[in-house]
């Protein structure tokens, strides 16, 4: 008689349950591994106040209550039909020539042990370099990818297509037209005449299953026109009220920000859709406390917002308004609010324009935390980079940004775009190109 084959075993690192705090829920039928040095990493994160120490304490309390309805030393029943396991020993670091110094060292070593005892082994980190060590090793190394997309095929918000001079004319002169083929709701098209270069932009509306002029020529915006057609769709959608959800990505240059920024002044001050418009940016991990910076909490966040005072400076010097000559008027009028990310947590936030920048360092639950604090009559911008991630455990498929992209294609409140051409100099747009 055959002997039933031993399940395969993931031995998961500290970086994953930081990641995404259940992420052991995700493996079925499995051995799931939880090494006791990750546990002592996960101890000393639980003080933290931040998103990191949020996720150790969760991660804690789920596997102390798996524990309960079984041995994790023999292996605790998970409802998901696998087992959850504290390796408590690990290889002698000595029969591998490898250093026993660091805490990662001794995940891998336990990882190693487990192979060594015949398992089929799979060592799940977010850290690239502990992944070569593993495999280094011998050890099959994987990225926890629950959450990932595929950067390459990463939704544009728009495509380029040929159409008759006849459906152009329509068009223009009709403002709409129908549109057989169905898209994603808020998707634009450039529809290219044969002949010519230049292209009409249309976007499509789901609930009437057509397509909708978008005239390139348009008023300012708070002082600011569209250089191109990205930036066209963008304050297309910037400025449409019922679309509650928004994402930007491109490369620096594009007028993400200065896009954001100057739809929200218009539709706050001038329109006044919204109370105000709230801004943020993770320029550090997301929830670092700023108790210990002197000043007052906008002192405090001066430093990490600069970029963002950069641009109001801007739309300030072509947006002439009595009450809009310098940015402390803007904040101490409260037509702007900055705040930190990490307070963010718990707050409802009805009626009010916020802008996230550099969301491509965020998570997906962190992604999630900010959007699920938007309060009746709100809308959500973010923005960002996914070539331009400084989080040591994100990357271009990984970051909540791209996550959220994907994962809100088709919903007829949310609406994205993906700008190409960088306008803020020749200079810049090389060296976004080159380096």
């Amino acid at each position: 008689m055959a002997t039933a084959k031993a399940p395969k075993t993931f031995v998961i690192d500290t970086n994953v349950f930081i990641h995404r705090s259940d992420a052991i829920l995700s493996f079925r039928g499995v051995d799931v591994v939880v090494p006791v040095w990750v546990l002592e990493e996960l101890d000393q994160l639980k003080s933290y106040s931040d998103e990191r120490g949020r996720n150790a304490r969760h991660a804690i309390r789920l596997i102390d209550a798996i524990g309960k309805h079984g041995n994790l030393r023999e292996g605790a029943r998970m409802e998901n039909g696998s087992r959850l396991w504290v390796a408590l020993t690990h290889a002698d670091p000595r029969d591998v020539g490898f250093l026993n110094d660091k805490m990662d060292n001794r995940i891998i070593l336990s990882a190693y042990q487990l192979q060594q005892e015949g398992r089929e082994v799979f060592f799940v980190s977010k850290d690239i370099n502990a992944r070569i060590k593993a495999t280094a090793l011998g050890i099959k190394a994987v990225d926890y990818d629950k959450q990932k997309v595929d950067a390459d095929a990463l939704y544009s918000g728009y495509a380029d297509i040929s159409a008759s001079e006849d459906d152009i004319r329509r068009l223009e002169t009709d403002g709409e037209i129908p549109w057989n083929d169905v898209l994603p709701p808020n998707q634009f098209l450039l529809l290219h005449r044969k002949a010519e270069d230049d292209a009409v932009i249309g976007r499509y509306m789901s609930d009437t299953q057509s397509l909708r002029f978008v005239d390139y020529k348009m008023p300012s915006v708070a002082g600011v026109r569209p250089l191109n057609p990205q930036q066209r769709m963008a304050f297309e959608l910037l400025l449409d009220p019922d679309v509650n959800l928004v994402t930007m990505i491109g490369k620096a240059g594009t007028g993400k920000t200065l896009l954001a920024i100057a739809a929200g002044l218009q539709m706050t001050v001038d329109e006044k859709t919204y109370q105000r418009v709230l801004v943020s940016r993770p320029v550090i991990p997301m929830g670092k406390d700023i108790g210990y910076l002197p000043g007052a909490k906008n002192e405090k966040l001066s430093h990490w917002m600069q970029p963002l005072f950069d641009n109001l400076e801007y739309i300030i010097a072509s947006y002439k308004r009595p009450n809009m000559k310098t940015v402390d008027q803007l904040v101490g009028s409260n037509v702007i609010e900055l705040e930190a990310l990490s307070y963010i947590r718990g707050r409802s936030l009805p009626g009010q324009y916020i802008v996230i920048d550099e969301a491509q360092n965020l998570s997906p639950h962190e992604i999630k935390t900010i959007v699920s604090r938007a309060g009746e009559g709100s809308k959500v911008v973010l923005t960002g980079d996914p070539q331009q991630i400084d989080s040591p455990y994100l990357d271009a498929s990984s970051n909540g940004l791209s996550f959220l992209v994907e994962a809100f294609k088709g919903q007829d409140l949310f609406g994205h775009v993906t700008l190409q051409r960088s306008e803020r100099s020749r200079l810049a747009e090389l060296a976004a190109e080159l380096l």
